[in-house]
């Protein structure tokens, strides 16, 4: 299933004022609501919290770089498609 990786480590690190903190925050929430009510979930893994979607082209229609392995990524590959 492609997944990636969940890193916050900047969400507000540009931001001049509290105002400007919470915008942010707030943006980024209604983007997890959308991706939660979308079918996107969050799984918790040894190497970090990976999102996942069961759907490829969901997955792919959000511009997200799947994280698998390429041997994995390879593997879901239909050839008689």
């Amino acid at each position: 299933m492609a997944y990636f990786t969940w890193k916050e480590a900047g969400l507000t690190a540009d931001c001049a004022s509290l105002e400007a903190m919470a915008s942010r925050f707030e943006e980024a929430a209604a983007l997890m609501r959308r991706m939660a009510a979308e079918g996107f979930v969050l799984e918790r893994h040894s190497d970090g919290q990976h999102i996942t979607h069961g759907d490829a082209s969901v997955f792919a229609a959000y511009g997200f770089i799947d994280e698998q392995s390429p041997v994995r990524q390879l593997s879901l590959i239909n050839p008689d498609a």
